[in-house]
């Protein structure tokens, strides 16, 4: 599909270059044959002038009033000898070979533009057919696990109320998987094509950073995790809640990929007109081959890493932090920990 696209395009590059080549040529040939005919009229006029003895300046008009008497009578004499004939077929020769050299480079730089202007399309076109497969797998997993334990529960006519219990309960902690990632993927449907539509004002850095500890505290202390913030404060121009987000992914990765007793550390400050966020752990870690791969729609890490999410997460924060014009980078060493940092502009840019 893509390279019949890209034939099209290059023909519409080259008929385009072609026409405008073309028309500047004939611009051209025209200009350069009138000017030959006029030199060659004007040297015409001088021989015959000298001929009969009659004195004219270095520059002359052309026109029968303007001559003198005596060649008012040759003026409108037109003679174009085989010189200037050959004159004229040379320009043009040499017009049309300079416009089948810009043929030949017009078609090469046409491909290679088209390529470039269809890479873009085609990449986006093969990750959204990626996201739409991912999605449907992530999907139809949890789907079948949860359509398999009923038609289980079903058949067994020794079902006790215990087992049922247990297997609804099993049953809603599926549903709650499937509505994080709906939400998740809603989420970032709206922020690829409305990310523009985000509420930007100045907000307190301080009090999205409170607001979400208050959030992820309960789970830190589930695991016996300690978390500890060091929020210089300030103001930020951006979106509040899309803020409040991506900071709570990045502690929500933090608290579950760090072992029970763990440490987790949230620092902000500014520098250099920027606000710093730094999300550091002594979790588990990343491997080096899976870090240039953790922002990466429905990616997860290998088995360690593991538990139960669906890769969206971090895929959702980077977005937001795109949206912000801000930047990430992450440190992880396997076995001693992570850390991310994010960089965000403090005013508009």
């Amino acid at each position: 599909m893509f390279h019949s696209a890209r034939l099209k395009l290059t023909a519409w590059y080259l008929l385009i270059i072609m026409t405008i080549s073309l028309s500047f040529s004939g611009v051209i040939y025209v200009g350069l044959t009138r000017e030959l005919e006029r030199g060659w009229r004007r040297m015409e006029i001088r021989k015959r002038a000298e001929d009969l003895g009659i004195p004219l300046p270095g520059f002359f008009s052309l026109r029968p009033e303007d001559l003198p008497r005596r060649l008012k009578d040759f003026s409108p004499r037109y003679f174009l000898t085989e010189d200037l004939k050959e004159t004229k077929r040379r320009v043009l020769r040499n017009l049309l070979a300079v416009n089948g050299g810009i043929f030949i480079l017009a078609g090469i730089s046409g491909w290679f533009l088209a390529g470039k202007t269809l890479k873009p399309i085609e990449q986006a076109l093969e990750e959204q057919k990626r996201f739409v497969a991912d999605a449907s797998h992530e999907l139809r997993t949890p789907l079948a696990a949860l359509k398999t334990s009923n038609e289980v529960a079903l058949k067994d006519k020794k079902l006790t109320l215990g087992e049922a219990k247990k297997l609804i309960k099993s049953n809603l902690e599926e549903i709650e998987s499937l509505e994080t990632l709906t939400n998740n993927l809603l989420t970032l449907a709206s922020l690829e094509e409305n990310g523009q539509k985000l509420n930007f004002q100045k907000v307190d850095i301080k009090n999205i950073v409170d607001s979400t500890y208050q959030k992820i505290l309960p789970l830190g202390l589930g695991k016996k995790i300690k978390i500890k913030i060091e929020s210089s404060g300030g103001k930020i121009f951006g979106d509040e809640e899309s803020l409040k987000k991506m900071i709570l992914i990045f502690l929500d990765n933090a608290v579950k990929y760090t072992p029970e007793g763990g440490k987790i550390w949230l620092k902000t400050w500014q520098e250099k007109g920027k606000l710093v966020l730094e999300i550091k752990d002594t979790g588990i870690g990343i491997s080096e081959a899976d870090l240039p791969h953790i922002f990466e729609r429905f990616y997860r890490a290998d088995k360690a890493r593991a538990k139960g999410g669906f890769g969206l997460g971090l895929a959702l924060a980077k977005r937001i932090i795109e949206l912000h014009h801000g930047s990430v980078k992450v440190v992880s060493r396997v076995g001693k920990g992570t850390t991310f940092t994010i960089m965000l502009p403090l005013k508009p840019s």
